[in-house]
């Protein structure tokens, strides 16, 4: 328990706030870089993600998003301890400042990794993807992250530069209710259609795709969602 306590307020420290300041609302340090050293070991210098598949790149992924994600972790609908305990003393304010500065971040993305997923199991990804399943009310993947891929602002991410396996541990929490959104939670209702063949074919086709010359998300309005998303509450869905 002691080495746990001395490790957090190693990591609020790093973020530039301790508790005391956290519960008195003192002014926080000028420089953000400083500030989230604390995330480097993890998801990499800029945000730009590491070897560990499963800690995502941060870096130019909508500002909106990045804040929902760092509140879900803070309020414990997220669920994964270190992160749960790092943002437990932060403001609300203060999580905005620290989504604002790695949307605002854009170091090169990674190629993608070599794959030893069949032609078939590729295709079936790839048809998921650009045009989703009708008949089980599975709307193509590119219908709300866009035909790039790279999402839409403030609340949609984009999907490249991941590896399959974060894909596929992320599409299983939706599936199984592991992992949330704000309703109407629409990344839940639709990764609860998917089989597992679906998910392992949907993350191996997006791992292997290149990376566009621009991977900014498209901005905030560019089109239209197939339906209501809580987390892009005006994302104009067609009715």
């Amino acid at each position: 328990m002691f080495v746990k306590a001395l490790l957090l307020t190693c990591c609020l420290s790093f973020l530039g706030l301790d508790v005391g300041l956290a519960q008195e609302g003192k002014s926080y340090p000028a420089d953000m870089a400083d500030r989230v050293q604390a995330c480097t070991p993890c998801h990499g210098q800029e945000g730009r993600g590491t070897n560990d598949p499963y800690f995502p790149r941060l870096a130019g992924k909508p500002a909106g998003y990045l804040y929902n994600q760092l509140e879900a972790f803070k309020s414990g609908r997220r669920k994964y301890p270190p992160m749960n305990y790092l943002l437990a003393f932060l403001t609300d304010d203060y999580l905005r400042q620290i989504a604002d500065y790695f949307a605002d971040q854009h170091p090169a993305l990674p190629g993608p990794p070599a794959t030893d997923a069949s032609k078939s199991v590729l295709e079936h990804g790839q048809a998921l993807v650009t045009q989703g399943d009708l008949d089980r009310a599975i709307p193509a993947c590119v219908s709300c992250h866009g035909g790039p891929l790279t999402g839409q602002s403030p609340g949609i991410p984009g999907l490249l530069g991941l590896r399959a396996s974060y894909i596929s541990a992320q599409l299983g929490g939706w599936r199984y209710g592991t992992r949330t959104a704000n309703a109407p939670d629409c990344m839940q209702l639709v990764a609860g259609r998917l089989t597992e063949d679906d998910v392992r074919a949907v993350a191996a086709y997006l791992a292997g795709q290149p990376l566009p010359t621009d991977p900014v998300p498209a901005p905030a309005g560019s089109f239209a969602l197939p339906f209501a998303c809580g987390s892009q509450p005006d994302g104009g869905h067609k009715p």
